[in-house]
């Protein structure tokens, strides 16, 4: 049986930040573009800063990469603290979702929620109330779930999938058809527990980067994105958005 597909979301924070506000977060925190990895750049981004979520191109040298790394991770039993949100990916060019759900899964302490668009209003700038936000019930649903079973929940949530394909038809490019293969992928860093992680849902399970907190954390974040560039220094398609305070 094949595989869903969705629409390809844009590494646009206007996109983003449309998607996530019609589903409920309150735009006390929003996405921000990185412009640089330099400390100078990172200094443009609005503080504290929460995520990171990187786009960049899914090619050979990253596959040997990713199977070696999980080869060894399997060996050496990494520690990852049990209060990580990981969910896996079964949704084909869902990456950007996924993405932005592992941001504010694990990031709920500090983000706010509450109004939020319903997905046929979605489009039309129509407010319709809800206690918290469909983004926050989806989240309470798949808390208790393994990484596998949020993956299939999320495959059946017509909610997600109806603002994912709105936002998705949205961005500064013409849209991607849906079974259109795309080599870009999207992964998030956050910070939880006094570690840093990579949260890839096409990856075993998330990957410790070491110890972190909230104020180091862009800092830290930013050295694992530079190491995803400096793997392939001939290729420029890298993207970064922060999840940061208004």
């Amino acid at each position: 049986m094949s595989r869903p597909h969705w629409i390809p979301l844009e590494s646009n924070p206007e996109v983003v930040n449309k998607f996530v506000f019609g589903m409920g977060m309150k735009p006390s925190w929003q996405f921000h573009d990185v412009f640089g990895l330099d400390p100078d750049l990172l200094a443009m981004i609005p503080q504290p800063a929460c995520a990171l979520m990187l786009l960049f191109p899914v090619n050979e040298k990253h596959r040997q990469h990713k199977s070696d790394e999980d080869e060894r991770l399997k060996k050496e039993e990494q520690h990852v603290s049990k209060n990580v949100y990981f969910m896996k990916q079964n949704i084909g060019n869902a990456c950007g979702t996924i993405g932005v759900l592992h941001a504010i899964a694990n990031n709920q302490d500090v983000l706010d929620f509450g109004t939020n668009l319903s997905p046929e209003a979605f489009l039309c700038g129509h407010l319709s109330s809800t206690d918290d936000g469909y983004l926050k019930t989806f989240l309470a649903k798949t808390k208790d779930m393994s990484a596998e079973k949020r993956a299939e929940y999320l495959e059946t949530d017509e909610s997600i999938s109806d603002a994912h394909e709105a936002s998705a038809q949205e961005g500064q490019t013409a849209a991607p058809q849906r079974d259109e293969s795309v080599d870009l992928h999207f992964i998030a860093f956050v910070h939880k527990d006094g570690h840093i992680y990579e949260l890839d849902g096409t990856k075993s399970f998330p990957i410790n980067h070491g110890k972190s907190s909230s104020e180091t954390f862009l800092k830290d974040a930013a050295k694992v994105c530079q190491s995803f560039m400096e793997r392939d220094p001939g290729e420029m398609r890298f993207t970064i958005m922060a999840l940061a305070k208004a």
